[in-house]
């Protein structure tokens, strides 16, 4: 703003760097500054540059003597080159090319404008970049939940490779859940375990051929054969891919084989030429366009599903994280008064410090020592991040009993960075006691003109599929309403992240 002169060791020193206001920021500034005052050559001045910008030190300490030395041939003085290069050595703390920084900051702007103008769709994209990286995808996934951004497990008729935004499906007699036509984040079909990028390609050209798929027998008759591989299917089945065509998992679990057998085997009975003593009365029940088989009577898919606790495992055993749900839903904030850092917080410490750190017990794996000792390993996850752990056997001998897979477990452990990545060496385990004996009550704030009778069914649902002790209040602008306690929740177990997909932007629940 010219409240101030811009001053220098000597008046040449802030003509040269004039386009940063006499500070040496870029590495251009010191090329320049090498040329004018220690007479280097663009060679000499690239070799300086090398050693500020990758900080070698030893490198920087032997141009210091040649640097002064230039300085006093050129006429400038052997004591205005050390005062130039006492600024030129700290300067290889942050050195950093002109040219780069020009593009980051470019890079920069343009993501802060899509965030902020298009979340939905940059977090996809977001999502997709890292998403062979379950750590960092862990991370956006969290900044999606902050950002109340639903993102929702595979759909077979909504789902593409990749990440992908899409509008929110009209809710049950076609009106919103949420609010229909808003975007939200569908996970891809080539995140699930078992299942390729051949096998997703196949599907989605049938479906952007054919139309969206009905049901799951609509699927199996009109998919590529080679879709049909059991063990791909279970884990579309088990990641939640059909959930959307109305079938629960557990209940298509028990089945599939024999509704892919008997496609199979009507399928075989068409191409050689086998027609249904019937076949002459239409399709039949079977889904199968173009004339039944014997085989064609449907298999029943029966109307049982898996607790949340043992979806959220399969979710986890196919996708690799938590989607619909986590197990530390509802109870951050209690296990967060029982430690004393997050999974992410560790980054900041140094090698050997200890702490307190809680989340999910995932992939545990018991082994034994060459001299026979039981440990194990397992991997420590929050909301945001994730870290392996190692249970030696004296601790194991003491606390292995309280370890299993989707355990909410309290851990003591040393930092270990001797390698990458970091570990935490387990000196203590708690199972800690998150009750909702002391946990204040749910609170669903919502605007009146929201409340249809079919938000209110949905959200009965809801709340009787996660029975408690809590009690949970309705907040209607000014009016608040006490609901009855057959209403009563456990806030566990992905209350809070089902209340929060179903409500979307029109509610707030605390």
């Amino acid at each position: 703003n010219g409240r101030k002169p811009i001053t220098g060791p000597h008046p040449e020193f802030s003509e040269v760097l004039a386009d940063t206001y006499g500070l040496m920021i870029y590495q251009e500034g010191l090329l320049r500054i090498a040329e004018r005052f220690a007479g280097y050559s663009a060679y000499e001045g690239d070799v300086l540059r090398k050693a500020c910008g990758k900080k070698i030190r030893a490198l920087i300490a032997k141009e210091r003597e040649k640097f002064v030395a230039g300085c006093d041939r050129t006429g400038y003085g052997a004591d205005l080159g050390t005062k130039l290069f006492d600024l030129i050595e700290p300067f290889a703390d942050y050195a950093f090319n002109k040219s780069h920084a020009y593009a980051y900051g470019m890079v920069a702007y343009q993501t802060a404008w899509l965030k902020a103008n298009h979340p939905v769709e940059y977090l996809a994209a977001l999502l997709t970049s890292v998403k062979d990286d379950k750590d960092r995808t862990a991370v956006y996934l969290a900044e999606c939940r902050n950002r109340r951004i639903a993102v929702t497990v595979p759909d077979i008729n909504r789902s593409a490779s990749d990440f992908t935004a899409v509008p929110r499906p009209a809710g049950p007699g076609g009106e919103a859940a949420g609010q229909a036509g808003e975007l939200e984040i569908v996970f891809g079909l080539s995140a699930i375990r078992n299942v390729g990028e051949g096998l997703v390609g196949l599907i989605v050209a049938e479906r952007e051929n054919h139309g969206p798929f009905v049901d799951f027998y609509d699927f199996c008759s009109r998919v590529d054969p080679t879709v049909l591989n059991k063990r791909s299917i279970e884990s579309l089945i088990k990641a939640g891919a059909f959930d959307s065509v109305g079938h629960p998992r557990q209940g298509l679990l028990h089945a599939y084989e024999r509704i892919i057998d008997g496609t199979l085997a009507r399928r075989r009975e068409r191409e050689q030429g086998i027609m249904s003593l019937f076949g002459d009365l239409g399709g039949g029940a079977g889904g199968d366009a173009g004339g039944g088989a014997v085989h064609d009577e449907r298999v029943a898919i029966e109307p049982v599903e898996f607790d949340t606790t043992r979806k959220l495992a399969f979710e986890k055993e196919m996708l690799g994280l938590y989607i619909s749900s986590h197990p530390l839903d509802g109870v951050t904030a209690a296990l967060r008064r029982l430690t004393e850092a997050t999974i992410d917080d560790l980054r900041e410490l140094r090698d050997g410090e200890c702490r307190w750190v809680g989340g999910v017990v995932t992939a545990l794996q018991r082994k034994y020592t060459k001299r026979g000792d039981l440990m194990a390993v397992f991997t420590l996850e929050d909301l945001v991040g994730a870290i392996e752990v190692m249970v030696f056997p004296r601790t194991m001998l003491e606390y292995g009993a309280l370890l299993a897979d989707d355990a909410v477990v309290c851990v003591k452990g040393r930092l270990d960075l001797k390698e990458e990545p970091a570990k935490l060496i387990c000196l203590e385990v708690k199972r800690p006691d998150l009750s909702d004996g002391d946990a204040p009550p749910v609170r669903i704030k919502l605007a009146p003109n929201f409340l249809t009778d079919s938000v209110v069914g949905r959200l009965k649902s809801v709340l009787q599929d996660h029975p408690g002790d809590t009690p949970v209040f309705l907040h209607l602008d000014k009016t608040v309403l006490r609901l009855p306690d057959n209403f009563r929740v456990d806030s566990r177990n992905g209350l809070f992240a089902e209340l929060r997909v179903l409500l979307g932007p029109n509610g707030l629940v605390v």
